[in-house]
């Protein structure tokens, strides 16, 4: 192809969830709903956390430091596809784009590597409950919070620039409803399976490494349960059963999307709405139903402020 005959693309055509008028104004009003939902619940264990000095320890920390992330996680997609539902013209810049999966692989891989390290925090305080005030100190924690962003923008960074690198002078519509890895460089005008190995290369032993860590950090604290005392054992297994169930909720379809190369499948918006919206408006539900010390935090919280007012 010459050079001259060449057209860069300069912005992409979301094909979004749904073409059909009257189900997209019924997904705004549920988007909506649940994009406020997960404002709310994860602010609001921010704030719990916070404001509750029981709640200073580096569970609940990192607890913290979750609600954070999928606020952050949700805001890089919810926001354009509420609008894109009401707009007859579903488009975004070319540096729009690249922004939108820059910080979609940001948040998802911190989130992959922090739930990674909740697991590491659990068991460390049940395996090696002496050694943890040490191991798991204000300042390690920090030092593991930072090692997290850190390592989340470099995997973020790799798959933008493997992305951006490729010429885009053909098509650009893509079939979903945000900007990812997978849908745009299967527009790019020249030969993406190199580029497609390395970037599911890149995702995936990313997640399957983390979910297989998760695993064995999991096997080894069940195994030592069975020395503990009934109420230790309960009370365990009830953090950890919250901490599993986000888990499944959330690498689950990470393994399904970035585990394959760039073929597309019928569940794949379904699956990318799930991660992107359904998981972190469940997680503060989970964390708040099966944890008693939360949702105590959460009554007193309440209770000051109606104090407050009634002053």
């Amino acid at each position: 192809m010459d050079e001259e005959n060449v057209t860069m693309v300069t912005h992409f055509v979301l094909l979004g969830l749904t073409e059909t008028q009257e189900l997209q104004l019924a997904l705004f009003a549920l988007f909506s709903i649940i994009y406020l939902l997960i404002l709310v619940g994860n602010v609001l264990i921010m704030v719990t956390v916070v404001n509750d000095r029981r709640l200073h320890t580096p569970m609940y920390f990192f607890l913290g430091n979750l609600s954070f992330i999928d606020i952050c996680h949700a805001s890089v997609t919810a926001p354009k596809m509420l609008a894109d539902l009401l707009s007859a013209e579903k488009t975004i810049s070319f540096g729009g784009c690249v922004a939108q999966l820059f910080f979609l692989h940001l948040c998802a891989c911190a989130e992959i590597f922090l739930l990674t390290i909740m697991a590491y925090d659990r068991y460390v305080a049940i395996c090696h409950p002496l050694q943890y005030p040490m191991l798991m100190s204000l300042r390690a924690c920090t030092w593991l919070l930072g090692a997290l962003w850190s390592g989340a923008t470099v995997h973020s960074l790799v798959q933008t620039v493997l992305t951006v690198w490729l010429p885009y002078c053909g098509p650009n519509v893509i079939d979903s409803f945000f900007c990812d890895v997978q849908p745009v460089i299967k527009l790019a005008c020249t030969d993406t399976y190199l580029t497609g190995v390395l970037i599911v290369s890149n995702s995936g032993m990313i997640s399957l490494t983390c979910f297989l860590a998760l695993l064995a950090s999991y096997l080894v604290i069940l195994v030592s349960l069975r020395s503990q005392s009934i109420e230790g054992r309960r009370k365990a297994l009830s953090t950890c059963g919250s901490h599993l169930a986000v888990v499944a909720l959330f690498f689950g379809p990470c393994i399904f999307i970035y585990t394959r190369p760039a073929t597309s499948f019928s569940l794949d918006k379904v699956v990318s709405v799930f991660y992107t919206m359904v998981t972190p408006v469940l997680n503060p539900v989970v964390y708040t139903l099966r944890n008693q010390e939360v949702k105590g935090a959460m009554r007193k919280l309440r209770e000051r402020q109606i104090f407050s007012r009634g002053k």
